[in-house]
């Protein structure tokens, strides 16, 4: 049985072939650390990491190479920011569609003198700016909020957020997890402050790779989350206070950063335009295929408009674990079940708490894979 991967905003499968052979050709070529030693291969070793940190600023529309800081995924560049940024007494505003990579690390922090506020959102995940303003306050001190919903694919209006945030010298912070390498991302133009990005999904790389972008005035004004060596100034037994040295205590994920290097090469090379362009067609497809199923729900946009290719679906008559399982076994069809790690987004779509079973399309699955999956389903809810 074919195998067809449709959770790429789990994780983006399969890479391009150039990624694999970044990966392997750093570990039998180069294999030194960066930073840290004074010869050929340390050196290469640095120059890979320059280049990277460049290529993602210019994707990014950022500037400055070292305000790039590499962690091993999203969740610890929410958390390093989160965590090294906020203080007691301090107010934050989320959106009602955050991720748990947000949540937890704002919840553990109220019990510390931290506050924060959902804004709200329409049923289908829409964030209306209005309803952000109404609640900034004096003590509010930053934004944080996901470009786009992991549960139903919505995109939040991250230009007139950040917009707000510019007027009222307020940080803010977007988990670009469902949309790097998949819509453009400009810091400059949509204000944004800190952007946290992982490598494995839309921008093709490998798990283990991710970090985040921050502009110099906030990065000192955050604390680390880690310490210990980073190859600069080790006659001090501080962390030092310059980028990137700061944030990127321990030996990096070399491997993975030279396969996230290529992966970005090969956006750079295909445009994310034709990325987009490609899921797109692929998930109008998907939903127009579905729109008939009798006794089969979707949540979120129904059509193609201010959406990523995330679509989320609901069984009426079977229960969605048993439906995921089926998929699989029956059809070979990989998909995501559940709550998706985004309790509240669920609550918003009115799918909590029994959750959905979550299509997300990539760039390199077919028309046929979404046909399978419509007819899969079809099956199903006979």
């Amino acid at each position: 049985m074919k195998r067809i991967y449709l959770d790429n905003a789990s994780t983006s499968f399969p890479k391009p072939e150039c990624v694999i052979e970044a990966v392997s050709g750093f570990m039998r070529g180069c294999g030194a650390n960066a930073n840290r030693g004074s010869y050929r291969a340390a050196y290469d070793a640095d120059e890979l990491l320059y280049d990277t940190r460049q290529r993602l600023c210019r994707l990014f529309g950022a500037s400055g190479s070292k305000n790039v800081i590499f962690t091993k995924n999203i969740t610890e560049s929410l958390n390093v920011v989160i965590r090294g940024l906020l203080r007691p007494g301090d107010h934050v505003l989320v959106s009602s569609m955050e991720h748990n990579a947000v949540m937890r690390p704002l919840t553990a922090l109220s019990q510390a003198g931290v506050t924060f506020e959902r804004i709200p959102s329409l049923a289908n995940g829409e964030l209306l700016p209005q309803a952000a303003e109404g609640l900034m306050s004096r003590n509010t001190r930053a934004v944080i909020m996901t470009h786009a919903s992991n549960v139903c694919g919505t995109v939040m209006p991250i230009k007139s957020i950040g917009k707000l945030c510019r007027e009222r010298k307020i940080v803010f912070i977007v988990d670009s997890a469902q949309t790097a390498g998949v819509l453009p991302v400009n810091m400059e133009e949509m204000n944004i402050d800190v952007l946290c990005f992982t490598g494995h999904k839309g921008l093709l790389g490998p798990q283990g790779t991710g970090g985040f972008i921050v502009r110099e005035e906030y990065a000192h004004q955050m604390s680390p989350l880690i310490f210990g060596g980073t190859g600069s100034v080790s006659h001090l037994e501080q962390m030092p206070d310059f980028l990137p040295d700061r944030f990127e205590a321990g030996t990096l994920n070399l491997p993975g950063i030279a396969g996230l290097n290529a992966a970005v090469k090969y956006i750079e090379q295909v445009g994310i335009q034709a990325l987009y362009e490609k899921e797109m067609q692929l998930t109008s497809r998907f939903l127009e295929g579905i729109k008939e199923i009798d006794g089969l729900m979707s949540a979120g946009r129904r059509d193609i408009t201010g959406r990523t290719g995330v679509v989320s679906v609901s069984l009426k008559d079977m229960d969605n674990a048993r439906a995921a399982f089926l998929l699989e076994q029956e059809y070979g069809i990989q998909t995501r079940v559940g709550l998706h790690c985004a309790p509240n987004a669920h609550r918003v779509l009115g799918t909590y708490p029994k959750g959905t079973i979550r299509f997300s399309f990539g760039h390199m699955n077919t028309e046929q894979d979404v046909d399978a999956a419509v007819f899969a389903l079809k099956r199903l809810c006979l």
